[in-house]
């Protein structure tokens, strides 16, 4: 259910047309009144051609235009949807302390640019056995840092828990008429499977298929690398995401902003 969920507001679901805000669409003809904004150059250009005709049968001398009802042409726009970035933080023992940190820095990098924008941000980490929402959406920036600063670390790393849960809080936020986005921040060293056993084959299994149904569900995801130095299975995983990959040794400020921008469809 959270996949369709997400599949019916990513792509083109994630956007309708409206009168209120976006990117300009064609004119269409509409009337006054009910909130509407009337396109005055459209009206005018359709108008214009039947003034003779109308002042014949009107009787009438005006220095004006005169315009009919069905002259009426009301403005339309490309109304996009509230958008919520989901941050799947790992912070398994494998993440070690110093990499954390530098993976809740970026995080804060990414927290300040999604506030500017507007945008809503979730926050869940994966450590130990299983994966917890530490914050549901919320455009609340302070919040959100205060929980990412007590972040616990440490444990075994449920990376498909993680994914899982990543997958589940997309649906729901699509259900709520938000466009998800997740950015997920690991070194990729998944041991955990979802059973919670301690078994590195069934984890990466497991994170593969969950992998599988993100992408099905075609949530746009970023996956960044925060281990010290590019590991090639979680190239293997973003793969299977279908998302944008980026090692964050590598990585600036403004390029993480780049690569997050593009995700979000800025």
């Amino acid at each position: 259910a959270a996949s369709r969920a997400a599949k019916g507001a990513s792509g083109t679901g994630a956007a309708r047309s409206g009168n209120r805000r976006g990117r300009p669409l064609p004119s269409r003809p509409g009337r006054l009144g009910g909130g509407a904004r009337i396109d005055l150059v459209a009206t005018l250009r359709v108008a214009a051609p039947w003034q003779t005709v109308r002042r014949a049968q009107t009787g009438r001398v005006v220095a004006g235009v005169l315009v009919w009802p069905s002259d009426i042409r009301v403005k339309r726009f490309r109304e996009t949807s509230d958008r919520v970035l989901i941050f799947a933080v790992d912070a398994s023992g494998s993440s070690a302390m110093a990499r954390l940190a530098e993976a809740k820095g970026a995080v804060e990098l990414l927290l300040a640019q999604a506030y500017a924008r507007r945008d809503h941000v979730s926050l869940l980490a994966f450590r130990g056995r299983a994966a917890e929402l530490i914050l549901p959406p919320t455009r609340s920036l302070v919040q959100t840092k205060r929980r990412l600063a007590g972040l616990p670390g440490g444990g075994g790393t449920p990376l498909a828990a993680g994914l899982e849960l990543a997958m589940d809080t997309a649906g729901r936020a699509a259900a709520r008429g938000l466009t998800p986005t997740i950015a997920l921040l690991t070194d990729g060293r998944g041991n955990i499977a979802l059973d919670g056993s301690a078994d590195r084959v069934a984890a990466e299994a497991d994170a593969l298929r969950m992998a599988a149904g993100i992408r099905r569900s075609a949530v746009p995801t970023v996956v960044i690398d925060t281990a010290n130095r590019p590991q090639p299975g979680l190239k293997v995983l973003a793969g299977a995401l279908g998302a944008t990959y980026i090692a964050l040794p590598r990585a600036d400020a403004n390029k993480l902003a780049v690569i997050l921008g593009q995700a979000l469809g800025d």
